[in-house]
């Protein structure tokens, strides 16, 4: 009966999201290395780029994709018939995620797997994605249930895995990778998040993390590296203050390594 049930629930994501040509799922071993800020600032490139994108938060419990992309303060409408309707942000990304959903954005949301899974399933489900292109998915870090849970759910579903230089995050992002892969997600690439930065002073180029950590590891695996991201404190200021740096500071390195980023994800998918 337990098999019947999740087939079913298969089947009706599977309905609601025929229309999605793209799904990728970003996520990492190890947390604090960008990567909500690495799938805001891509989510919001391809939308930069006229694409029509979609934006799911699969953080439950610490859903912050809607600060950094300036509606923290948004709740989602309903329809008559049930359905949601994504938050539609100054990027002109739609977005869902469990911080739309709490009366108290201070309150920890202290769930167990089935619960997060429940949610997940209906936020594929029950959720209006209407002509949505590209629909990501900023999964928490490690390999527990919410990346696992899109994986089961949504079929074709591609992997981006983000991680930083040294040597503790690129351990934890083989973890990752090989969980992908063990799962037929369809790797992508790596991104290298914090990948030097230029001092504001002098211009040179400064190594906080080491260097080459994430591409000897995406060599050795038998993926490629698509981007490194140089650490810059305006994407801080991006982020806290809700404007994603990719269209905020277009000038910037960073932005500019994101847009050649979105250009080698729309080639990929091609």
């Amino acid at each position: 009966m337990a098999e019947d049930s999740f087939k079913k629930d298969q089947e009706r994501i599977a309905g609601n999201l025929k229309a999605v040509k793209h799904r990728l799922l970003v996520f990492s071993g190890k947390g604090g290395v960008g990567k909500t800020t690495t799938a805001v600032n891509i989510a919001a490139g391809l939308a930069d780029a006229g694409h029509k994108v979609g934006l799911l938060d699969v953080d439950i419990h610490g859903p912050n994709v809607p600060k950094m992309l300036g509606v923290e303060d948004s709740k989602m409408n309903v329809t008559e018939d049930g359905r949601m309707v994504p938050v539609l942000t100054p990027s002109g990304i739609r977005l869902v995620s469990m911080a739309f959903l709490v009366q108290d954005q201070d309150a920890p949301v202290v769930w167990r797997g089935p619960l997060k899974m429940r949610a997940i399933m209906q936020f594929l489900s029950d959720v209006d994605w209407a002509d949505t292109e590209w629909l990501l998915f900023d999964s928490p870090p490690g390999t527990g249930d919410e990346p696992l849970s899109v994986a089961q759910l949504v079929p074709a579903t591609a992997a981006l895995v983000v991680t930083t230089p040294q040597a503790v995050a690129v351990l934890d992002t083989r973890k990752a990778v090989k969980f992908a892969q063990m799962l037929k997600l369809r790797v992508l690439g790596v991104v290298e998040n914090m990948s030097g930065l230029s001092c504001p002073h002098c211009g040179k180029r400064i190594e906080l993390f080491k260097t080459g950590g994430g591409e000897q590891m995406a060599r050795e695996l038998g993926v490629p590296m698509l981007a490194k991201l140089p650490l810059d404190p305006a994407v801080v200021e991006s982020g806290d203050s809700g404007r994603p740096f990719v269209t905020e500071r277009p000038d910037s390195e960073a932005a500019k390594v994101v847009r050649e980023l979105v250009g080698k994800l729309v080639e990929l998918e091609d």
